[in-house]
């Protein structure tokens, strides 16, 4: 399954930015909004919908987006990737 990627961006006067935890509820309700109208069949989109529900829901997720908006108020660029590996949700935080 391919991970998942949050690019969260502070807001500014002409573009609204997004925090970890509103991307990945985002993310979460398209993935529903896609299971539902398309059923429940796509074994992929159930993965990711997961994926999402269990990042959102762990310890691990309120470090992560604490550790990034640090970031991002120094002025760098952030990327949360979720993936799953060995059957079990591992995050990573990547600074540029």
């Amino acid at each position: 399954m391919e991970p998942i990627d949050l690019k969260p961006g502070y807001s500014t006067q002409d573009i609204p930015g997004r925090c970890v935890k509103c991307l990945a509820e985002q993310k979460l309700r398209s993935c529903l909004f896609e299971l539902l109208e398309n059923g429940c069949e796509n074994k992929e989109l159930r993965e990711r919908f997961e994926m999402l529900a269990a990042f959102l829901k762990s310890p691990e997720s309120q470090e992560l987006r604490d550790e990034a908006e640090r970031h991002l108020a120094e002025g760098k660029q952030v990327t949360v990737n979720i993936s799953f590996e060995l059957e079990k949700p591992r995050y990573e935080l990547k600074v540029e």
